[in-house]
């Protein structure tokens, strides 16, 4: 056991800035800890500086923090710190510690004592039953919607009978769902993980004698990443504390990126606000990264406002400079990207050691695809390939479906997606027929419909309509290219719609995936047996080849990839932050929003803080994206990047720049009814305004701002005069 007088285990190994937070008077405070900086060290010495120095019992110490991985790795260096089991203390995640409490006092929470908890999938599959109850259509009322309007409401703090309709007919019917979600959990015994930190935060709330029992035993309360606690956690953190307890929150404002999640940022200002007595810390020795890659960083997010500030440093050494690197496609982008990695494997380097950084999902297809052609074993980190997505696996049963109505698998998979009124039970009796009458599923569908099966009307004319629906789409794909055709099916079959639908952070990345499978049918050579295919035929093919090949073994040396999101928390000797171009990274969406633009850059400062070593941003002056080329503009982050770290690794290969509007006359025209100024309509991106072009006849190229998805530039035959 440790000497609990002996403190040199607690501050030998801080460095000053981390001895200062560690060893501060009690109080209110908050720890500015930058990437790198070595904020869990902070937190765990903090905890055993308390019960050493400071004579804090154990069992008057809360420690909150936001993944089991996380709270488990503190409380083992707690324990190894003190020098005996740590039983006694209080360290885990927010629905964690929010569970325990529930499990405590279910009487005073209104819970049975045996209450259980509803996954995401239990939840949206109670929410369906509702919806059906209430006789509502499911196309209208998307369950998982519903979900999102239920998960977000709680996360800021609001039960059915605090929200306003507002006279908004689609509000109302919301908010009675919600209501009647919340009668049918207590009904059930069960809560949600949402429902685990309202209920929670409530029980404290409504019952005085118990709230004041637990702010006279912790005393110390400490919050880990502080900068993702959403308005619900940071209202149970300050209605524990009180007025007499001790927060010390540690997070860092540059690396918050989940607002979308409920996140809010401002939570730090406000905490300043609140305990306007706390203490201000700043850790920004980094020992991580060089000083080049942490210069770098420091320039980039310096352009973000509201900052509490800080600056990272290292007194190791400065490093190689950052490489930029101009690829003409994305295919140049990635072939690039493949020869670094051999040439870093030459030279005694692990695959593991690098990783692939990137904005949207959908672009590590094209990466995927040049991997395995050059037999770079590779892993995607927190994720699935490409082609093993469900999305993807969604729209390839569509159009196998078309392509082959006797395809069972496929059929089964999509009947009933979207949701069209297909049950169990109607299937089970199309399976029943099928296997008596020996035929495939479509055979038999067709049978049950015309009255040969016990297929109940309104089944029968819902299966009726989708194979009606199949049967459009393949002659109306019959005489498409092969990209049109995946273009045609995916918009027909409803399945854009459906996951546009999907208000939680995958519905977007799905989208994207889907329309970057129109981007892989129009890049798609068949060789080999392919080549003797018909066009669709062959792609299907060389999907299920794909999927086929699975990703490298866990034990395997493998390159990582993986979206910025995923990265963050994890660190590599060498990073490549690709597609690096305005309207990508940066995000569309962010570019005319000055709080989603600010995330979108510390997003960008998270990724570049995951090197160690080396660092390079790609980006591509031509990228196919939703099956079309575009030529798109640097990002604006590189530009905020100081040149002088900043090194061009080869002469850009410039496409051909069109000349200056300025130089334009306006009756000058790219092509047949088309002039500066004039509109056009684009079947994917609506209707838009000719800024500038160049070229003529079938290499005419426009540079179009579209209402809703900003400038674009593009050839123009996928463009229709107005």
């Amino acid at each position: 056991m440790t000497d609990p007088h002996d403190l040199s285990a607690i501050l030998n190994p801080l460095n000053e800035a981390q001895r200062e937070a560690v060893t501060a008077p009690l109080g209110p405070m908050l720890v500015l800890a930058g990437a790198g900086s070595g904020k869990t060290r902070v937190l765990t010495h903090r905890i055993v500086w308390l019960i050493q120095a400071q004579d804090a019992s154990p069992h008057g110490i809360l420690a909150v923090t936001f993944t089991n991985k996380a709270a488990g790795e503190m409380r083992g260096r707690v324990e190894q710190l003190l020098g005996i089991p740590g039983g006694g203390l209080w360290i885990g995640t927010f629905h964690g510690i929010a569970h325990r409490l529930l499990r405590l006092h279910w009487r005073e929470a209104g819970l049975p004592q045996g209450f259980q908890i509803l996954d995401s999938e239990d939840q949206q599959r109670l929410i369906k039953k509702l919806i059906k109850a209430q006789n509502l259509d499911e196309n209208r009322w998307v369950p998982r919607e519903v979900q999102w309007f239920i998960n977000s409401n709680k996360d800021e703090g609001h039960r059915p009978a605090s929200l306003k309709d507002n006279n908004d007919p689609t509000r109302h019917q919301l908010i009675k769902l919600y209501a009647e979600y919340e009668t049918a959990c207590a009904r059930a015994g069960v809560v949600d993980f949402a429902e685990l930190l309202l209920r929670a935060f409530e029980v404290w709330r409504d019952n005085a004698s118990l709230l004041a029992h637990y702010r006279r035993r912790f005393r110390h309360v400490l919050i880990d990443e502080f900068q993702d606690t959403n308005a619900i956690q940071y209202a149970w953190m300050k209605l524990l504390v009180g007025s007499e307890g001790y927060p010390f929150a540690v997070g860092d404002d540059d690396q918050s990126i989940y607002r979308w999640r409920g996140a809010r940022v401002e939570n730090l200002q406000q905490f300043r606000r609140d305990f306007p007595t706390s203490k201000l810390y700043r850790l920004e020795q980094n020992y991580r990264s060089t000083g080049a890659i942490l210069a770098a960083a420091n320039g980039l997010i310096s352009n973000n406002t509201g900052r509490l500030g800080k600056n990272l440093w290292t007194s190791g050494e400065r490093g190689d400079p950052i490489r930029l690197y101009a690829a003409f496609n994305e295919r140049d982008e990635a072939e690039f990207v493949s020869h670094r990695i051999r040439d870093w494997v030459a030279h005694g380097g692990q695959r593991r050691e690098i990783a692939i950084l990137y904005r949207s999902n959908a672009q590590s297809r094209v990466f995927e695809e040049a991997f395995m052609s050059g037999r770079i074993p590779y892993k995607v980190y927190g994720g699935l390939r490409f082609f093993e997505r469900a999305e993807i696996k969604d729209a390839l049963a569509y159009l196998r479906l078309v392509s082959n109505r006797n395809d069972d698998q496929s059929f089964e998979r999509v009947v009933n997606l979207p949701t069209r009124g297909i049950g169990a039970k109607s299937l089970d009796t199309v399976r029943e027929y099928a296997k008596g009458a020996g035929s495939s599923l479509w055979d038999a569908a067709a049978a049950c419909i015309s009255g040969q099966g016990s297929l109940g009307p309104k089944a029968a004319s819902a299966l009726s309509g989708f194979m009606q629906l199949i049967e459009r789409l393949a002659h109306e794909v019959s005489q498409l290219v092969l990209h049109e055709k995946v273009d045609h099916v995916l918009q027909g079959s409803g399945l854009i719609e459906h996951y546009k639908k999907d208000k939680q952070d995958r519905g977007e990345a799905r989208v994207e995936n889907l329309d970057e499978l129109v981007s892989a049918a129009r890049g798609f050579t068949p060789e080999g047996v392919e080549s003797e295919l018909p066009p669709l035929e062959a792609f299907l093919a060389h999907a299920v080849l794909e999927s086929g090949e699975g990703q490298a073994d866990a034990w395997e040396d493998c390159v990582q990839m993986m979206t910025l999101h995923t990265a963050k928390g994890l660190e590599f000797p060498m990073v490549f932050l690709c597609g690096m171009e305005d309207g990508l990274f940066p995000h569309q969406r962010s570019l005319n929003d000055i709080d989603g633009l600010e995330e979108e850059r510390r997003l960008c400062y998270v990724g570049m803080t995951r090197a160690m070593k080396q660092l390079f941003l790609t980006y591509a002056e031509q990228r196919r994206l939703h099956g079309v080329d575009s030529y798109g503009m640097q990002s604006r982050f590189i530009k905020e990047v100081p040149d002088d770290l900043i090194e061009e690794i080869r002469p850009r290969i410039q496409v051909t720049r069109p000349v200056a509007v300025s130089r334009l006359r306006s009756e000058e025209s790219a092509a047949p009814g088309m002039r500066l100024g004039g509109r056009v309509r684009h079947r994917k991106f609506g209707e838009g305004v000719i800024l500038n072009f160049e070229g003529n006849g079938s290499t005419a190229r426009v540079e179009v701002n579209f209402e809703h998805q900003g400038s674009k530039w593009m050839m123009v035959e996928y463009l229709e005069p107005m």
